[in-house]
């Protein structure tokens, strides 16, 4: 739409609320307010003249404000206490340190909106300025209890460290390249490192843009305490019923919940079958050996599910070197003799608790640094100095339904 025409029909400017639910109790506990605008047509959206930098920030402002302050109005009006979560761009809420808006907000709070209730909506990768700055403006905004979600992480564009200075409540986590390129494994990881962030700042995770029941389970499965997109519930004029999906995502979430039992017990499964198959392997193949003649004599019973085997000591030097399956049988890379390992995330860690609980360890799926496959690592301690590392093909892990 032409700018005039919004600025000229600020009488047709309506927030319109897009329900947010929880995983906990499966009901919505707020909404985002979404400016829209009545036309000929129906409802457009009015993202595209926000996000346009070339009309003057004092327009953009007015109609910023205007839909905030309308969709306050009807918070007063409804009997339900909802969060409300609105979104201001970084820039032009620094234009006057946040103080326009703190003073609207301030307002609805004497009409008798608690502040509490309030969450601020900031695309950090946006702002131009000192984080900070923005930094300060935000911290003093928590001490009127307003909440701090930054939108849109996960699109490539944000920085983790300034996430981090920040550190909002809310991480809203946006699904849609999930979608876009179909799960796609580099992407994944990068989602589920934000999961870890959210969990060392102590921030909810906010998944957006949910359109598919896989990305829900997605969600769901990597720490998403609160849910929004379409699948769950298209943008309206007013609040919908709190529990409106509550059977619908109990059934889901019960659905998910089986699937995901299922796949650990299959990785359970999959540590204990290799675990016998390595005990007896040593048993039969003398456990006193050490270093290459020990793989030696028990790489051909791992043959079948192995395509790199070697060992380190509990400081993660490797005692033996690479032994790589090749068509024509195991080859030995000796130049990885005496290289150091300690450095990799866990691995210290796995090594203490093989030698605390006398047994092997699985790992995650990871991205294998040389062949750029997805496999895992079997670890297993041959005695308080030796450790085993059997790193496991994709085919072998596909057939076991250990990728995931």
């Amino acid at each position: 739409m032409d700018p005039l025409d919004i600025l000229t029909n600020l009488s047709m400017v309506t927030p319109h609320f897009q329900a947010i639910f929880n995983a906990d109790e499966r009901k919505v506990i707020g909404y985002e307010v979404l400016g829209r605008i009545k036309t000929d047509e129906g409802w457009a959206s009015l993202g595209p003249f926000f996000r346009d930098s070339t009309i003057p920030d004092e327009y953009r402002l007015e109609v910023d404000d205007l839909v905030v302050r309308k969709a306050l109005d009807y918070w007063l009006e409804v009997d339900t206490s909802p969060y409300i979560f609105i979104n201001r761009n970084t820039d032009l809420l620094m234009k006057d340190h946040g103080e326009s808006l703190l003073e609207l907000l301030k307002v609805y709070q004497e009409k008798g909106f608690p502040l509490d209730h309030l969450v601020l909506e900031i695309t950090e990768h946006e702002f131009t300025g000192e984080i900070e700055r923005l930094n300060h403006l935000l911290t003093y905004y928590r001490t009127y209890g307003i909440k701090i979600a930054v939108d849109n992480v996960g699109n490539g564009a944000g920085n983790l460290d300034r996430i981090g200075l920040i550190a909002p409540d809310i991480l809203k986590v946006d699904l849609h390249m999930l979608r876009k390129t179909n799960g796609l494994a580099s992407y994944q990881d990068v989602l589920y490192s934000l999961s870890l962030l959210a969990r060392k700042i102590g921030a909810a995770l906010l998944y957006e843009e949910i359109e598919t029941m896989y990305q829900l389970q997605y969600a769901w499965r990597n720490g998403g305490r609160y849910y929004q997109g379409f699948y769950l519930q298209s943008p309206t004029e007013s609040f919908v019923e709190e529990y409106l999906l509550k059977a619908k995502l109990k059934q889901e979430i019960q659905h998910f919940i089986e699937h995901e039992k299922k796949k650990i017990q299959n990785i359970y499964h999959l540590s204990f079958t290799i675990q016998q198959a390595v005990q007896k392997s040593l048993q039969k193949d003398k456990k006193d050996s050490k270093g290459d003649d020990l793989i030696k004599m028990i790489s051909n019973d791992l043959s079948a599910y192995s395509f790199r085997i070697y060992i380190c000591d509990e400081d993660g030097f490797q005692q033996s070197a690479n032994h790589i399956k090749a068509k024509n049988g195991w080859e030995l890379l000796p130049t990885y003799y005496d290289k150091n390992w300690s450095w990799r995330p866990y691995f210290l860690e796995n090594i203490m608790k093989m030698k605390l609980e006398g047994r092997g360890i699985l790992s995650d799926l990871y991205s294998d640094i040389e062949t750029g496959d997805m496999i895992r690592t079997f670890s297993y301690p041959i005695d308080q100095h030796q450790f085993l590392f059997i790193d496991l093909t994709y085919e072998y892990l596909y057939e076991q339904n250990a990728i995931f």
